[in-house]
């Protein structure tokens, strides 16, 4: 008997490959209706190839055809952000210094929906208008730009249908980006923190953009604990494309991208919310507005979450308590500090652990403890901890205390080079 050896193998599969092309495409007498859509689009390997042609709406920032959020706490500046990147989009301008589709490559008109109403979004769009009026008049000549100032609902009822027929009898191109602003103005009867209603949302903006193409952006608030994301349902989070969460520190709003999926996720965006005059009331008072100005981002502050929080202020009130300053090179010259023990305890006065067993006040208090050490807001040395100020960082940190090594705040440190030395008041 013959050996069959790797190369008659090959051999075989040119033969296999040779006697379907000849018998050209495959038929699938068998199937109908989904099944042989199904059918037709599954490719084997050797027919994927890469993808290399970009399809960007705002290049770093927003892909054609897919979908968004933007989320921040309230008037924070969202609607002012999403209509100066809508804008840009429609004018086929790039949007600070992040390119746009222009010219032959240009994306399509914008529909803006401003569910919350007011005249709020007219005088924003004024503002624009007077700031950057070439822009405007560019999109104003071509009609590229359209406002939709009604309420909708996007989760318990038809709208997204009516909404795409009302978009086709009126437009002459299909829009290339569909802003709704916001998510809570467009749940109808539909509870945001349901997964099930949430889905029915998404279900509609899927249905937006396979119907017209756009990419749709969604303007949504901040829950409760902001560490945590966008108010709701986690299912807006896993469906959309791109997340950005827009956060103030003093007068700067920064956005940062949270999430890409096709994309690196280092978006940065600074701005401030410049004044604009538009005109007098009835009563002679100034009416203004404001417009995007874009500028330096602020040092990048630690993300703090709820249980963070609690431990923190746990830690302060120890000291209050307890607090003592050791004079020795290895601690702090100008604070006090505080047993670990010491701070445990008000943690568990604090209700730092949402268990009551013992064993989930450890395991809450040694995981929390973790985060601040690595996240440079507290320093732990010989059974001693301290919150962390401006001037430490700059020196050496103390070697991280694992939760595994804690057990009922016995874990030291033996080695640390001395940081405070000579440290003034």
């Amino acid at each position: 008997m013959k050996v069959m050896q790797r190369n008659d193998f090959s051999e075989m599969a040119d033969l296999d490959r040779k006697h379907m092309q000849a018998a050209g495409p495959r038929s699938y007498a068998n199937l109908t209706g989904r099944a042989l859509d199904l059918s037709g689009a599954i490719r084997p390997l050797h027919k994927i190839k890469p993808v290399l042609k970009s399809r960007y709406l705002v290049k770093g920032w927003l892909d054609r055809g897919a979908s968004s959020v933007i989320y921040g706490e309230s008037n924070v500046g969202k609607t002012f952000f999403a209509l100066d990147l809508a804008l840009h989009v429609a004018a086929g301008e790039d949007w600070h210094g992040n390119r746009v589709p222009t010219g032959e490559k240009w994306a399509g008109p914008v529909i803006y929906v401003a569910c919350e109403g007011g005249s709020g979004i007219n005088n924003r769009i004024e503002a624009m208008r007077r700031d950057k009026p070439k822009l405007m008049e560019r999109i104003e000549d071509n009609s590229d730009f359209a406002l939709l100032p009604a309420p909708l609902d996007l989760c318990t009822s038809e709208d997204a249908s009516y909404l795409i027929d009302a978009i086709r009898e009126v437009v002459d191109q299909m829009p290339s980006l569909i802003v709704v602003d916001t998510l809570a103005r467009t749940m109808g009867a539909g509870d945001e923190n349901t997964a099930q209603d949430m889905g029915m949302f998404i279900k509609s903006i899927d249905l937006l953009r396979e119907a017209t193409g756009a990419h749709v952006m969604v303007i949504h608030h901040s829950g409760k604990d902001a560490s945590k994301g966008a108010r709701g349902s986690g299912s807006l989070r896993a469906a959309v494309d791109t997340e950005i969460e827009l956060t103030r520190t003093d007068d700067v709003v920064t956005a940062e991208a949270r999430k890409q999926r096709d994309m690196p996720c280092d978006g940065v965006f600074a701005y401030r919310l410049k004044g604009v005059f538009l005109g007098h009331d009835e009563d002679g008072d100034k009416v203004t507005s404001a417009v995007v100005e874009a500028t330096e981002a602020p040092a990048k502050r630690v993300r703090l979450n709820g249980s963070d929080k609690i431990a923190l202020q746990a830690l302060s009130d120890a000291i209050a308590q307890h607090g003592k300053v050791m004079h020795s090179d290895m601690f702090p010259a100008n604070r006090q500090v505080v047993s670990v023990e010491n701070w445990r305890e008000m943690c568990d006065r604090h209700s730092l652990s949402a268990g009551d067993s013992p064993s989930a006040a450890r395991t809450a208090f040694g995981r929390v403890r973790t985060r601040l050490q690595d996240r440079e807001q507290i320093r732990i040395v010989d059974n001693y901890v301290w919150r962390v100020l401006a001037e430490d960082k700059a020196s050496q940190p103390s070697q991280r205390v694992t939760s595994d090594q804690c057990d009922a705040g016995q874990a030291t440190v033996t080695t640390v080079t001395p940081p405070y030395k000579g440290c003034d008041v």
